[in-house]
């Protein structure tokens, strides 16, 4: 298989979450001609999950694992002697096209895994949740996302935070008569900035990302509601931060805790160089898939970007790495 004309063939579909069809269609149609059974998971309408093994193999000791979907908007593919750019090279369909290369390099040598490609990562793990209602068997399971082709010995959670603050309308040339929400989100922020947020070891410290603001009607009007959505990358256990945010939020405004995916350690393999990621991936809803390790080509930093790339000699040594490990994760078994 050309790994490079495959991965330029994935980018140039349109995969945003909530349309994968057509690049899981196109996918399964090619492990399909590889002769793999291929399953089709289905998520929701016409997305679906792909799970690939090679015949009389329907229950591997280990997973090769990806997501199909990428974040808006579509940019096609274009190439140089080094890179290959467009929307997904790094996040994740070079990385997709690696695990395959991988797959075929180890079946080559008798050695056989599953291939678990998801729908919906970027946005709730939609398909991973549902691959998680349906395990094979699977003890170990090596996830791609883009770490230069390091093992990451742990990835951030995250905690999303809706902080709303209330107030009362009035003619902004009498504001004694009303009662600002933007200024009491503003103090309740000030307040949450000034917390002191956990630090862990090996993963490094909690960070805040204030991400947007919102409220008010007029310049001329009290606003009586204003919003903020804060995003925490979170290093260990929430119960002292969740209880710390209310806290520093007090009678301001009131913060809904809409979503927490978990701080996570995970497997590494001896000799090969490793990284935290301060991302988060789709291993926390995959807990009933063996044990996790996290591992891909690319750069996290170029990932959701207009210069979104992946480099042609990371993308080559990822399949000897995931083959690697593979062999060594299961000679170990």
């Amino acid at each position: 298989m050309d790994l490079f004309a495959l991965t330029r063939k994935l980018i140039d579909i349109e995969s945003t979450t909530g349309v994968e069809a057509a690049v899981g269609q196109t996918l399964a149609a090619e492990l399909a001609a590889l002769g793999y059974d291929v399953e089709r998971m289905p998520v929701d309408g016409n997305r679906f999950n792909i799970w690939a093994t090679p015949p009389g193999h329907a229950n591997p000791a280990l997973a090769l694992s990806t997501h199909m979907d990428t974040v808006p908007p579509f940019i096609p593919s274009s190439e140089t002697a080094d890179r290959i750019y467009g929307r997904g090279s790094c996040d994740a369909k070079g990385i997709i096209v690696a695990q395959i290369a991988a797959a075929e390099k180890l079946k080559a040598d008798g050695i056989s895994v599953g291939l678990l490609f998801l729908v919906g990562e970027e946005r709730d793990s939609q398909g991973a949740q549902t691959a998680n209602q349906q395990p094979r068997g699977v003890k170990y399971l090596i996830n791609g996302e883009p770490t230069e082709n390091r093992l990451a010995v742990a990835s951030k959670g995250t905690l999303r935070v809706e902080l709303v603050a209330r107030g009362r309308m009035a003619h902004s040339a009498y504001p004694e008569l009303g009662e600002s929400a933007i200024e009491k989100l503003l103090d309740a922020l000030q307040e949450i900035r000034k917390l002191k947020l956990p630090t862990n070891a090996k993963a490094g410290p909690c960070t805040l990302n204030i991400g947007t603001i919102e409220g008010g009607r007029a310049p001329n009007v009290i606003p009586d509601y204003a919003m903020a959505q804060l995003l925490f990358r979170l290093v260990g256990s929430t119960d002292d931060l969740r209880r710390q945010i209310a806290e520093a939020a007090g009678d301001k405004a009131e913060p809904n805790f809409t979503l927490e995916i978990p701080y996570m350690e995970l497997g590494t393999v001896p000799g090969i160089e490793t990284m935290v990621a301060a991302f988060t991936t789709d291993i926390p809803a995959l807990a009933r898939w063996g044990a996790p390790l996290l591992i891909g080509p690319g750069s996290i930093h170029v990932a959701h970007t207009e210069d979104e790339h992946i480099e042609k000699k990371q993308l080559l040594e990822a399949v000897d790495l995931y083959a690697e490990i593979a062999r060594r994760l299961l000679s170990a078994a």
